[in-house]
């Protein structure tokens, strides 16, 4: 990477190294080389979601084989496909009717994908649930208590439209389980929009991510600047193996032997939430250079 004096006057420099998208809330990830910048977080990014019979939003906290639900972009589909089943296709621009669904403590419209949908994964999940479509009439707005006031837009999201994690984070955490005796976890235990590693020749500390002032990122089209908002609390998720839908208990405890924060109430953080301040639009890519300062005070 060149450096030039905007270089110079960053205090760390990374670079992007995975670009993930989650186009069905809870299932397994798009890993892309490129993704578009939209005003609710990468475009197509928790798009859809699951709901029960009531309404409410599924996940994998009660689901956790939804990890194995595997979603593929082709031409104007998204096709999904899990074990023992015949492949789902879903047109981009097609929905059914519209419904009103449940996420955490808001009742949201929405669009239902109809009886195949609802269907395929109540046979895979093996209780009548429902998939709908993100309305993009509809705006979602991230606490304005963790955005400075600011109307911060997301789709199904839990509650904000990135999330960034460092590879010296994970490092990190793996060095602790596997010094607990507990075997080390992929950045996928996570679910991360983009993954950072330190610049060549550069350093970046574990969960740095937690202490800059904002994310710099040069693309083809212009500047994005991405802002740190809320630290990401963790659940039970964490512990789930994303490659084979089993729980096994030790990644939340260990996180939460170092990693409570006061500002989640004591719940464990492992990356950072993000919000836009510029660039939409523009499309971010592995291998871009990111720049930031570090928060003081």
């Amino acid at each position: 990477m060149n450096t030039t004096s905007s270089d110079r006057s960053a205090d760390l420099q990374a670079v992007i190294t995975q670009l993930c998208i989650y186009p069905v809330k809870s299932c397994a990830p798009l890993v892309v080389d490129q993704a578009v910048l939209t005003d609710q977080g990468l475009d197509l990014d928790r798009a859809w979601m699951l709901v029960d019979a009531q309404g409410e939003f599924c996940s994998q906290r009660e689901f956790p084989r939804l990890a194995l639900v595997q979603p593929q972009l082709r031409h104007a589909d998204l096709v999904l496909r899990a074990p023992g089943m015949l492949p789902l296709h879903l047109a981009l621009d097609g929905v059914e009717g519209p419904t009103r669904v449940r996420l955490w403590d808001e009742a949201l419209d929405a669009w239902d994908m109809g009886p195949l949908a609802a269907q395929w994964f109540t046979d895979f999940l093996g209780v009548p649930v429902r998939l709908v479509r993100f309305d993009p009439e509809v705006e979602r707005v991230s606490s304005r208590k963790w955005t400075g006031g600011e109307t911060v837009l997301n789709q199904f999201s839990d509650g904000f439209p990135l999330l960034v994690i460092s590879q010296p984070s994970l490092d990190g955490l793996n060095q602790r389980l596997q010094a607990a005796g507990l075997p080390a976890v992929p950045m996928a235990r996570f679910r991360p929009n983009i993954v950072l590693a330190p610049a060549p020749g550069h350093t970046w500390q574990a969960h740095d991510e937690d202490r800059v002032e904002l994310l710099r990122i040069q693309t083809a089209e212009g500047l994005v600047q991405l802002r740190p908002a809320k630290p990401c609390s963790r659940c039970m998720m964490v512990d789930n193996d994303p490659h084979t839908a089993e729980r096994s208990p030790g990644v939340l405890e260990t996180l939460q032997g170092y990693r409570q924060d006061a500002r989640l109430d004591g719940a464990a953080s492992f990356g950072m939430n993000l919000m836009t301040v510029s660039g939409f639009a523009q499309t971010l890519a592995v291998g871009q250079p990111v720049l930031a300062n570090l928060k003081f005070g």
